[in-house]
């Protein structure tokens, strides 16, 4: 479903029972809302699922590809009010994550319940926002196909790059169809984000931590620290996963998540 959020064109689906809390789901970059189908399909059953394209990504609208996190943030609560949502349970993976973070911190009564995936709360490094500022440039000339067969072998894990997967080709797949600029735009985006490490302490609804294995963009060192700074969270690290946990090992992710949605109802 489509919808105009702040003037800006959002895609969406809602799916499950119009009861409880909705739980929403926030994709990671490059991605679109398509990365979360393993839980998607699981969650509905017991939940309204709240999934949606960040604006520049998936079905949503490009605009002139000039983003920030906090126009992200404003989306989201923009979403929350046109459905009719007052609180929700609301998990964000690497992007999704920030975005996430930055919600709460900016509005915590919205939310009864916080997971991060796979993220991190400080801002870039002044080298990452050098190598977003390349891949930026990078992408607009070389197009996504190239920019996918360059990126995912930074987030899954050596079995998932070498054999080509089925999770390869489906991400690969996504990435492929977002517009080059809006992925440009993005980038610059993540590299301007707010450092949201000091509002850890101040995080009082119940929080799940969940980071893969092997992920190397948002290593475990990184949650942990999360996990250190949040009175009422719980860590886990996701086995045989890099940093696309929720689809590499879908089954502990999908049962870590669905204990912490049963402690909070």
């Amino acid at each position: 479903m489509y919808v105009k959020v702040n003037g800006f064109g959002i895609d969406y689906s809602i799916e499950g029972p119009n009861t409880g809390v909705p739980v929403i789901f926030i994709h990671g970059f490059p991605f679109s809302k398509e990365m979360w189908r393993p839980q998607v399909a699981e969650f509905k059953k017991d939940y309204a699922v709240l999934s949606y394209d960040v604006r520049g990504h998936g079905l949503s609208d490009v605009g002139n590809g000039q983003y920030t996190i906090e126009y992200c943030v404003d989306d989201l609560f923009g979403l929350l009010d046109i459905l009719h949502i007052p609180k929700a349970v609301i998990v964000g993976s690497s992007m999704g994550g920030y975005i996430a973070l930055r919600a709460v911190e900016r509005n915590q009564d919205r939310f009864i319940g916080l997971v991060l995936c796979d993220t991190r709360s400080e801002d870039d490094s002044n080298e990452v926002k050098i190598k977003r500022a390349t891949d930026a440039r990078k992408v607009k000339i070389y197009g996504m196909k190239k920019f996918a067969n360059k990126f995912l072998p930074a987030v899954l894990t050596e079995n998932n790059v070498h054999k080509k997967t089925e999770v390869w080709r489906h991400l690969h797949d996504i990435i492929e169809r977002n517009s080059a600029n809006a992925m440009a735009g993005m980038m610059i985006a993540l590299a301007g984000r707010t450092n949201s490490t000091a509002f850890l302490p101040s995080i009082k609804i119940p929080t799940l931590i969940m980071v893969g294995q092997f992920d190397e963009l948002t290593p475990p060192s990184c949650s942990i620290s999360m996990k250190e700074k949040i009175s009422d969270s719980a860590l886990h690290i996701i086995p045989n996963a890099a940093h696309m946990s929720n689809v590499e090992n879908p089954e502990e992710f999908n049962k870590i998540l669905r204990k912490f949605l049963k402690s909070i109802e």
